[in-house]
């Protein structure tokens, strides 16, 4: 049975009359924050610990409320209608209620000498640190997905483009590759965003810390940080981690979008270089030829929610003054509906592209094209001693012509740039295997691996 007290808000006692109703709806955030419960629950835990060190809890106080800790963890995860009819004002409450009604008064003790500035800072830079190692293991299996279909066509030529022109021949496994760079660079800035998030703000007070002898490092190792926070006042109103967080999902969103716009233009009948996937692909509720690459373009369109997402959290911050402000309530409902979102874009995105097939007919067709090898022929004419400006207007005269004739083919081309990141075969293949170890040493590898690389 839950006490008496005189009011049920955490901040009730100060005010003589109720809150306007629609403004009290309009200012609860336990629809959406409630999915920090899970990491509200092991901050209090810790706390409970914390104040045993101080003399406030007793070694039974401790256990009692340890226990109906893990009562409440249980139910929240078995009873979904426990959280669905919840009048909690926001997590902090939701959970103070559930042990006041497990422990009576001893439940409203646990909040001594902290404050929910702190508490949601924390509980935030904890969802982010789990958030960012999820999103990593997607992108690992993406990178498997791209080393897959490098080793499947490793010795096919393409047309490389550039002003979306025909340029010069390269591999199609150095064009997923290249795409595998920019995803590559993406697990490192959420590394980043990680070790950003990684400082535990409790022990910070509502700005001006804790008048309690916390321990506040026992206290960020028992919940998993390497080091607090340095200012409590900075603690409280820190968001950054955020931002960091929502920059590597913008930047996975972005190479997403890139490398959706290629496969919508390689499905196209222009190109014809891949064959689009049917569980992958939908068709037209009126042409019945139809078959649109319809994962590619969804991706393309949702990495705007993504950049959104990065926008209106800078907006909110940009012109808050120091320490707390409400407006860090809008911080969480965005960054939960980017990181949802990436989740299902890179799921679909590595589904996509493992059963995408590739024609090696049109693209070795496209590759062959005399106008490609025509930076061969002036290097040609280079090593004969012409000078690269004049033997570059001459090829160029010979194409304007079409008189352009050379006894190069793309694998004599590819042959021939031989440095670390050309297409050259050996360096593609001496590429990939890197681009697996530099995986690998970021963070677990996903559980399914390619077929090993010639060499290898």
């Amino acid at each position: 049975m839950k006490p008496e007290r005189k009011d049920d808000r955490l901040w009730g006692g100060r005010f003589e009359n109720a809150p306007d109703a629609r403004f009290d709806a309009f200012q609860r955030s336990f629809a959406f924050d409630r999915r920090l419960l899970p990491y509200e629950i092991a901050v209090d835990r810790a706390w409970a610990k914390a104040l045993q060190g101080v003399g406030i809890f007793t070694e039974m106080e401790v256990r009692q409320t340890l226990a109906a800790l893990d009562k409440i963890s249980t139910r929240t995860q078995t009873d979904k209608n426990w959280l669905d009819s919840s009048t909690a004002e926001d997590v902090h409450q939701f959970v103070e209620n559930a042990l006041v009604e497990e422990l009576g008064p001893l439940g409203w003790k646990l909040h001594t000498g902290r404050s929910r500035n702190e508490l949601v800072a924390t509980d935030f830079r904890l969802f982010v640190i789990d958030a960012a190692s999820d999103i990593r293991k997607s992108l690992l299996a993406l990178l498997n997905g791209f080393l897959m279909q490098a080793r499947a066509n490793l010795k096919v030529p393409m047309a490389g483009m550039t002003h979306m022109q025909h340029a010069q021949p390269i591999l199609l496994s150095h064009f997923l590759l290249a795409h595998a760079e920019a995803f590559s660079r993406d697990l490192m800035r959420l590394q980043h965003a990680a070790a950003s998030a990684d400082a535990c703000p409790m022990g910070s007070g509502a700005l001006a810390g804790c008048s309690f002898p916390i321990d506040r490092t026992a206290l960020a190792k028992e919940l998993g940080f390497s080091r607090i926070t340095a200012n409590s006042l900075d603690a409280v109103s820190d968001r950054d981690f955020a931002l960091d967080y929502l920059f590597a999902l913008a930047g996975i969103a972005t190479h997403l979008s890139r490398l959706a716009e290629d496969f919508v233009l390689f499905a196209s009948q222009e190109f014809s270089y891949v064959v689009l996937p049917d569980e992958y692909s939908t068709g037209s509720s009126l042409m019945p030829q139809k078959k649109n690459p319809d994962a590619w373009e969804l991706l393309r369109g949702k990495t705007g929610r993504i950049t959104g997402a990065l926008f209106s959290l800078f907006t909110t911050l940009k012109g808050l003054p120091s320490s707390y402000q409400r407006d860090l309530q809008e911080d969480k409902e965005a960054l939960f509906a980017a990181h949802d979102q990436m989740e299902d874009m890179i799921w679909v995105a590595q589904g996509a592209l493992i059963t995408t097939k590739f024609r090696a007919d049109r693209l070795c067709a496209a590759a062959s094209n005399p106008a490609l090898f025509a930076t061969d022929a002036a290097d040609y004419l280079v090593h004969r001693g012409v000078p690269f400006r004049q033997a570059h207007e001459k090829v160029g005269g010979q194409v304007r012509d079409g008189k352009l004739q050379v006894p190069w083919d793309a694998a004599r081309s590819l042959a021939r740039r031989d440095l670390p990141g050309g297409p050259n075969p050996r360096r593609v293949v001496a590429r990939a295997r890197a681009v697996r170890r530099e995986a690998v040493a970021i963070g677990r590898w996903a559980t399914t691996h390619p077929p090993p690389l010639p060499g290898e």
